[in-house]
């Protein structure tokens, strides 16, 4: 079972994309061609198999502009999906409807595309001791929707914003001298429920890091045989964080490395929306 976000977090996200889309003067076509007291009922139904996510999402869409609609979901967030299925059932008023119509859909599509490719990657990587972990390259603005997708498709957040952890990636590195330094001095700067992740290019650089205790090595652009040293090298000392080059292509190969963690951007940057429409 998922648990849902709170209504509290996603609708100000919805009502930003609605008031995007209304713009200064509202659904013209809709005023000028429904009578103003019309009610439509109307399903949401998937046209393309993949795994459901952002239900609230058309639910909030559909009672900010109509605040008496019912909305009855059909299937839950996670659940897998075919072709056909309904989803859901509305009945509203048939403008408020017909305004919030693509907000809905364009979010739970969106969200719906991403836990499908996140099942994917997850189902790749069965059997291993790996997880499959998203990043922050998500859409502005959507980030929370976004990563509970990624959890709707069995996956795992990574951090949701600077102020989660420290990790200290290539830059911080050459701005601080050495991969020894950046972690000596985070160690010196977090509190003790701060977690420090520190990124090596090289086998050399994750035997520095390891010097200095880092809770997290993520390992960039290894090749198997490299994370497997790399697993090695490290006895668990760490947790180790595969990163780069990773797709459903490889994610399987880089898993059986014994990495704990590999950490897919694609998941959030490049999923496809799932096909989902409503018929009236």
């Amino acid at each position: 079972m998922i648990q849902p976000l709170p209504d509290l977090l996603v609708e100000p996200i919805v009502r930003a994309a609605l008031a995007e889309d209304l713009g200064r003067a509202g659904d013209l076509t809709a005023q000028a061609c429904v009578p103003a007291d019309a009610v439509l009922e109307a399903t949401f139904g998937v046209r393309k198999a993949g795994v459901l996510s952002g239900l609230a999402c058309a639910r909030l869409a559909i009672q900010a502009l109509d605040p008496s609609a019912t909305f009855g979901a059909a299937a839950a967030d996670g659940e897998a999906v075919a072709p056909g299925m309904v989803v859901a059932r509305v009945r509203a008023n048939a403008r408020a409807l017909l305004a919030a119509e693509r907000t809905a859909l364009n979010l739970m599509g969106r969200m719906s595309g991403i836990a499908s490719l996140t099942r994917l990657y997850v189902e790749a990587v069965a059997g291993t001791r790996a997880q499959i972990v998203d990043t922050r390259k998500t859409t502005p603005g959507l980030r929370n929707l976004e990563k509970y997708a990624v959890r709707c498709g069995g996956g795992v957040n990574h951090r949701f914003g600077l102020d989660d952890a420290i990790l200290i990636k290539d830059n911080h590195i050459a701005a601080c001298g050495s991969v020894g330094e950046a972690v000596r001095r985070a160690r010196a700067f977090a509190g003790h429920l701060v977690k420090i992740e520190v990124e090596v290019d090289n086998l050399d650089q994750l035997r520095e890091a390891l010097e200095h205790g880092p809770d997290v090595v993520m390992l960039d652009n290894f090749g198997p045989d490299q994370l497997r040293e790399a697993v090695a090298l490290t006895a668990g000392r760490a947790v180790l964080e595969a990163s780069g080059g990773v797709n459903l292509d490889t994610v399987r190969a880089i898993a059986e490395t014994g990495v704990d963690i590999i950490s897919v951007g694609a998941l959030t940057h490049s999923a496809p929306v799932l096909d989902i429409g409503l018929d009236a």
